[in-house]
């Protein structure tokens, strides 16, 4: 029988973690790790935990935190719940003028993410099953994984790094100069052993002519996808026009937020690999639905995700609730924010990543090591 829970405590926590080494993208540089964690808790004293992204902009973490305590606190504290994709609804509307007065579309669907997130582990949990298991008795255990966030500069010894520890799958950020980052890609490939794929990703660096050439010059090599070659929100017609270019499948959709634009999206066909990040649009309620709308449509859904470990948790329940050949996104950039929660995952004989044993998305408290990157916390209840 489904479960009521009445909210009645809501907190959430920022953290940053100082970084030797920054990640850069084609669009920018994060010199930090950050990372958002909202906790909600029923008056039964049941919770559950979600993640809110914060990689940008840089100062975005604390943002988030206190957007949760002055705007979304208010709409959820005494509310009662019984399904969260119902509430994820609920909460979209309640919150599409404030998002429009502020102009602040993003941070408001990122928080409401975070809160969904919550809201299924809470359900998960009180049904003492993990969260693949609520969506889908039938669930795996293991997921195919892979290595991402490796930069193309580095890639070799990222490469190897990630071999060593297990990963058959690696993904290279692209998108820093065109003719040398195509030629690197064809070297590393060229490197590869038997079994093992290369994906890439431009993060939007390109304009449809520039991202036509890189794939031109990348034509016979073994690439197992570009992902967002172009802006998410460039013209259809640019989209497909770079998809035909190429026999190299196209992969994106951590950048689209709505049912509709991912549903225009699977229905045009010129992305391969859906991937929406449950951090930023969508939570559970959202990411499952575009989901199982691409498995119909004999898409691959691929989840995007680098943050911290409360995310990647939830990416890879949902992942293995959908089923299907979709890979799970691992970021092996040192991160104590993802690592304190998942030291390691991989199975290095298979490449395959470990869900979680326990109810909901296996977290019941923050790591306490994560303590000294704390920057700022609220906590709101009835």
């Amino acid at each position: 029988m489904p479960q009521n829970h009445r909210i009645a405590r809501i907190e959430a926590y920022a953290y940053r973690c100082p970084v030797e080494t920054p990640v850069d993208t084609s669009f920018g540089r994060m010199s930090d790790r950050p990372a958002v964690f909202v906790r909600l808790e029923d008056e039964d004293g049941c919770f559950g935990w979600g993640e809110v992204f914060a990689n940008w902009p840089a100062a975005g973490a604390e943002h988030r935190v206190n957007l949760i305590e002055r705007d979304l606190a208010q709409l959820v504290l005494g509310q009662t719940v019984e399904d969260p994709a119902d509430f994820f609804g609920h909460l979209s509307t309640a919150t599409r003028i404030r998002a429009l007065q502020s102009g602040e579309w993003g941070p408001f669907r990122q928080t409401i993410a975070g809160i969904d997130t919550a809201l299924w582990d809470m359900k998960a949990r009180a049904a003492d099953l993990s969260l693949r298991k609520l969506l889908n008795p039938e669930a795996a255990d293991r997921l195919p994984a892979y290595a991402s966030g490796i930069h193309i500069g580095s890639a070799p010894s990222g490469l190897a790094r990630a071999r060593e520890d297990g990963f058959k799958a690696f993904k290279v950020k692209v998108g820093f100069n065109l003719e040398h980052d195509a030629q690197a890609v064809r070297s590393m490939a060229g490197t590869l052993d038997k079994g093992e794929t290369l994906y890439t990703d431009a993060n939007q660096a390109f304009n449809a002519t520039q991202a036509m050439a890189f794939l031109s010059l990348l034509n016979d090599a073994p690439i197992g996808w570009l992902e967002e070659p172009i802006a998410a929100d460039a013209p259809s017609a640019h989209w497909k026009d770079v998809a035909a270019s190429t026999h190299i499948p196209l992969a994106g959709g951590e950048n689209f937020a709505g049912k509709t634009a991912f549903a225009d999206a699977i229905q045009a066909g010129h992305l391969k690999f859906i991937q929406p990040d449950i951090a930023k649009w969508g939570g559970i309620s959202g990411c499952f639905a575009v989901a199982r709308a691409a498995k119909t449509a004999d898409l691959t859904y691929c989840p995007h995700f680098l943050g911290g470990g409360i995310g990647l948790s939830a990416s890879t329940e949902l992942l293995a609730a959908v089923g299907g050949d979709g890979l799970l996104e691992v970021d092996v950039n040192p991160n104590p924010l993802r690592q304190a929660f998942a030291p390691s995952g991989i199975d290095r004989s298979t490449g395959t990543w470990a869900a979680t044993s326990k109810p909901g998305l296996g977290c019941d408290e923050l790591p306490p090591e994560l303590a000294r990157y704390k920057t700022h916390q609220i906590g709101v209840h009835l």
